[in-house]
């Protein structure tokens, strides 16, 4: 690997780990576009919880996965939201690295064998 590329590859993972990590925390905590579309038509209370109307959010279920450790855009057990949602945002981006880093040097080393 070239030391350019080099470079250019942990400039790159460096600003993706500070978006996912400190950025995410400022996030909006309102409703994107899919989620408000699926309230409409529902009435809430000072909670959130559904109290009547006819919306897609009724049917939701609980996700398998809603108990992993980094479900919720956190890390289960860390008492402080803001330094779980960094490191949550920090190991998906590190797991993602790692497995696209992979990925290509296994296509990498492949090519080589089939030359």
């Amino acid at each position: 690997m070239t030391k350019k590329l080099g470079w250019f590859l942990a400039g790159g993972l460096l600003v993706a780990v500070l978006l996912a990590g400190v950025v995410s925390n400022f996030a909006s905590s309102s409703p994107d576009g899919l989620d408000a579309t699926a309230r409409e038509g529902c009435t809430f209370n000072a909670e959130g919880e559904i109290t009547g109307g006819h919306c897609i959010a009724q049917e939701e279920s609980e996700h398998q996965l809603g108990n992993s450790p980094l479900a919720d855009y956190g890390i289960r057990g860390v008492g402080n939201s803001f330094v779980s949602t960094l490191l949550a945002g920090t190991a998906g981006v590190l797991i993602t690295f790692g497995v696209g880093a992979g990925l290509f040097w296994v296509a990498r080393r492949r090519q080589k064998t089939d030359a």
